[in-house]
């Protein structure tokens, strides 16, 4: 109950901030140092200050103030007014000064010495009351009618010794009274030692009860110890009460955590930055009308009535929905596209049939006279200026001129697909246009990987703001490919520990994550940061699975699958979509594709596991398959000198001290050939071919295949191993092949003979 108290008292406590402490501190010390000269000028003007009549001026050295104060106080208490001073200057240092103590107890002294000093200076002065105040004269005048003088000494001498005991807390007398009590005893307890030394009966009864005093001290012992395991028990529920007081204590005093506060003066790129086109689509109606009459009569000819049909005019595409009669096959009417092709004078006419969700079928045909669709008509859209998407991406137009946005973050990657120059490097562009649009640069990060040297270049300019590179990396875009292997390294490093740190704030994702950390609930020094989203984007990836192969493909499939949750996206793009350049494993975990038109429809089963893409017509038309369906799609156009005025304006803004580094990956050392090319057999090369062909190694197969014996075999394949292009021996198992096409082991074959 005391305790309660004692809170709630503290809690009345004015609570002063340190500006405030200071400023109160000074006007009690400015009014302290004003009665000291008052009362020190009063000795000497006190007299003619009181005989000075109206209108005259005071000649205190502060004035008719000071007079006042020092008449008023030194009347009352004589020289004891001096305490009051000593009183106002202790207030002040307890205010400012970091050392506590009891300040009541300290007044309560101060007042006590104060009386004493106005009864004693009475008592000595006899009937003046010029030094010891009104107070002193009177109190003493009652002590001596009643006690007389003798009375009033003892009273005095009393007084004095009580002050002497308060001011000071421990007697010597008491000191030395302790010290004696003490020896006393220590002189008892020998005697009782020397008395049960010389009695062994004594001596067994002492060992008999030392032992109860064992088991007593054992039983406490056991029980002070459930008590503390209890308190440890009840402390774990306190302790989670406590923390979660401290965030909110924390939370409260700084706010939620602002990841743009460094840069936040930043400003977001305007669209003025991107050229206006005239987007209008022209309706033709002459053409419409032409090729519904052809359409009709194509199908009419092939035994094919259509009871109903529409068109819809897009940018480029024209889609023509019928509803065939009764009866009628689907895959009858999906034979036909080049029938209808022919009789429209159109390439590139698509059939989709079913439409789905629609009972119609889809007849796909390119407009005469196709409009281009600008990446400032896309981003201006409603749709992509009102979206609360986390990545978002604003790629082209449907073919209802309705524009497509999408969440990078639920894709959750991408992989791209088409020939040379059908706009995949356009499209590459539009994505980082999309996201630098609406993101701020302390939320993602681009790691841009471009062999071909100069698609990605002009991006160099946002080194500072939205990139993020290798410590020892001069270059912030990748080209080299070993160097794209430490990324690559690298990214799966900062996957691991962006895991582990998911791990100890128990989160299941980033966002989860980053909304605990703003809201204070982890602690940097326990190495928690808020997380970017970091966006992989490798512009040729076929260049590097020739020349690195497996290097390549393994951190990519790893990073596919599992780099979702801590907010890294790959988004890869090649124009060889073929099976030994994106695998089933790449493909598995890329259910996000996007397809440009390709030469053969194989490629397009390749990337969208359907035909359709070798139907496309070139120059943005593409199609992106989300898993559940595909949609075609004009890729919004954006051309370089927009690109170069989007990042120039970045790059003029404030920027960080360095670009975001990715972790470093500490390499072994490459081990030196053993075996050198000099003094490798002469059907070296030979056998490396036939392990290529074959996709596999073994000494037996090298044995039959080349018709020599067995220990020549074994020198081979050692051979092959020791320059890399076959794996070590695992038992009887044939040996896995480290290459995956006849350049790469030409340019191994080089190096080696390096």
């Amino acid at each position: 109950m005391m305790r309660k108290i004692q809170v709630s008292l503290e809690n009345r406590k004015p609570n002063f901030s340190k500006r405030q402490k200071i400023i109160i501190s000074i006007i009690i010390i400015s009014f302290a140092l004003f009665l000291l000269l008052s009362f020190n000028s009063y000795w000497n003007t006190g007299t003619i200050d009181e005989a000075i009549g109206e209108g005259d001026v005071a000649k205190n050295i502060l004035g008719p103030v000071g007079a006042f104060f020092s008449k008023t106080l030194i009347s009352a208490f004589g020289l004891s007014a001096y305490g009051i001073i000593i009183i106002l200057i202790s207030l002040s240092f307890r205010l400012i000064s970091k050392i506590k103590f009891n300040y009541l107890n300290f007044l309560t002294k101060i007042s006590l010495l104060m009386l004493w000093t106005m009864l004693f200076v009475r008592a000595l002065s006899i009937n003046s009351s010029e030094f010891s105040g009104l107070v002193g004269h009177k109190i003493i005048l009652f002590l001596e009618k009643n006690i007389a003088s003798t009375g009033v000494w003892i009273i005095l001498i009393s007084y004095f010794l009580i002050l002497i005991l308060l001011f000071f807390k421990q007697n010597p007398s008491i000191k030395f009274i302790r010290n004696f009590n003490f020896l006393k005893k220590n002189k008892k307890t020998k005697l009782k030692e020397k008395v049960i030394q010389n009695d062994s009966n004594i001596e067994s009864l002492k060992k008999e009860s030392k032992k109860s005093h064992q088991e007593k001290r054992e039983l406490e012992e056991d029980n002070t110890e459930k008590e503390n395991n209890f308190i440890k028990i009840k402390s774990a529920d306190e302790e989670k009460t406590v923390k979660e007081n401290r965030q909110k204590s924390v939370l409260q005093k700084y706010g939620e955590y602002n990841p743009r506060m460094e840069l936040e003066n930043y400003i977001f790129p305007k669209l003025d930055l991107l050229k206006k086109y005239d987007n209008k689509i022209s309706i033709n109606k002459e053409e419409l009308n032409e090729n519904k009459k052809n359409i009709i009569e194509t199908l009419k000819n092939f035994g094919i009535e259509i009871t109903q049909m529409s068109a819809e005019v897009g940018p480029t595409i024209t889609l023509y929905e019928i509803v065939p009669k009764e009866g009628i096959k689907i895959s009858k009417i999906k034979s036909l596209e080049d029938d209808i092709a022919l009789r429209i004078k159109a390439t590139g006419v698509r059939i989709i049939a079913p439409l789905p969700g629609k009972g119609t079928i889809g007849i796909e045909v390119p407009n005469q006279n196709p409009s281009m669709v600008s990446m400032r008509s896309v981003l201006a859209s409603e749709k992509f200026q009102k979206c609360d998407f986390e990545l978002p991406i604003a790629i082209g137009k449907t073919i209802s001129n309705s524009t497509f946005v999408t969440d990078l973050t639920k894709m959750p990657h991408l992989l791209m697909a088409g020939a040379t120059g059908q706009g995949k490097s356009v499209g590459l562009n539009a994505v980082i246009c999309s996201i630098l649009f609406k993101k701020h640069p302390s939320e993602v990060k681009f790691v841009l990987v471009d062999p071909k040297k100069v698609e990605l270049t002009l991006y160099n300019k946002l080194n500072r703001h939205f990139l993020a590179k290798l410590p020892n990396n001069a270059e912030p875009i990748t080209t080299d490919t070993k160097q794209v292997i430490k990324t690559l390294k690298s990214l799966c490093l900062e996957m691991d520990n962006r895991y582990n740190l998911l791990k100890s704030a128990q989160t299941r994702n980033i966002i989860e994550y980053n909304e605990k950390f703003k809201l204070r609930k982890l602690n940097p020094k326990n190495g928690h940061k808020y997380l970017p989203y970091i966006i992989l984007i490798i512009d040729e990836f076929a260049d590097l699975i020739m020349t690195a192969g497996r290097e390549i493909e393994t951190p990519i499939a790893r990073l596919a699958q599992l780099a979702r949750a801590i907010g890294i996206h790959l988004i890869i793009a090649t124009q060889r979509p073929t099976t030994n350049i994106i695998t089933g494993t790449i493909k598995a975990n890329f259910p996000t594709r996007v397809a440009f038109r390709v030469s053969q429809g194989i490629d397009s089963k390749t990337i969208l596991d359907s035909m359709g893409a070798n139907q496309l017509i070139g120059r943005g038309d593409m199609l992106i398959s989300t898993g559940n369906e595909i949609i075609r799609l004009q890729c919004a156009f954006i051309d370089t000198p927009e690109v170069e005025n989007l990042t120039s304006f970045i790059e003029e803004q404030k920027n960080y001290p360095k670009p975001y580094e990715l972790p470093e990956v500490k390499e072994q050392e490459d081990k030196e050939s053993k075996i050198k090319s000099s003094e490798r057999d002469v059907l070296f090369v030979e056998a490396a071919r036939l392990v290529l062909r074959q996709k596999k190694g073994s000494i037996g197969m090298i044995q039959r295949k080349m018709s020599i014996g067995f220990n020549r075999a074994g020198r081979i394949m050692d051979e092959l191993e020791d320059a890399g292009i076959v794996g070590a021996g695992s038992g009887s198992k044939p040996r896995e092949v480290l290459i995956n096409s006849e350049d790469e082991l030409l340019i191994l074959l080089k190096s080696n003979n390096e």
